[in-house]
């Protein structure tokens, strides 16, 4: 279809310079120069020559503006939220592990009743019933692509002479919860081994 066009415009426009120039013969068309230069320049004109292209090395490897479109970013990923994991619940001296505290002082003729603890660095701090304290471990769920989640130590009471602690794990809520008990020591003392 396209042909036959071509050949109609090339006969139209040998039909036109009859008179004007010396006929030159292409094909089954007689056309003059002029006509045969049109033509050309329409055949150019319908099909373009592909734009050439200049390729750098550098467009051969990995960088950030051309990266692996198959490249798994999961490892990344995983650190990244692993790297940034922050407790969502305020927690009391959480730069401290349960054994580097000291329990020096009670009181218990108050409601709610509260305790002082201390750090390694002298630092008194006073809490209470149901607060979260010491520094929370990280568990790695179970199952595949199972997220990590922090665990603390809750003061579950404050008796005379000591606090409980007790720490839940929500992976396995049929199991007893583990429980700590913190003696209140006379500064100097040591704990017992």
């Amino acid at each position: 279809m396209r042909l036959l066009g071509l050949g109609a415009l090339l006969s139209a426009a040998a039909f036109f310079q009859l008179g004007c120039e010396e006929p030159v013969a292409t094909g089954n068309v007689v056309a003059t120069p002029t006509a045969k230069a049109a033509a050309v320049g329409i055949q150019a004109a319908v099909k373009p020559a592909p734009p050439r292209v200049e390729f750098q090395e550098s467009e051969f490897s990995e960088t950030d503006r051309s990266r692996d479109p198959f490249r798994s970013f999961q490892d990344l990923i995983l650190a990244e939220v692993r790297g940034n994991l922050r407790s969502q619940r305020n927690v009391v001296l959480d730069e401290y592990s349960i054994d580097e505290l000291r329990l020096i002082g009670l009181v218990t003729g108050i409601q709610p009743a509260k305790a002082m603890l201390v750090d390694p660095k002298g630092k008194g701090h006073v809490v209470q019933r149901g607060q979260f304290i010491g520094r929370p471990e990280t568990v790695q769920g179970a199952g595949a692509g199972a997220t990590s989640f922090e665990i603390n130590w809750r003061i579950d009471s404050i008796r005379d002479g000591d606090i409980i602690l007790v720490r839940e794990d929500p992976n396995n809520p049929d199991v007893p919860s583990s429980t700590r008990v913190i003696a209140l020591r006379p500064e100097g003392e040591q704990p017992p081994q």
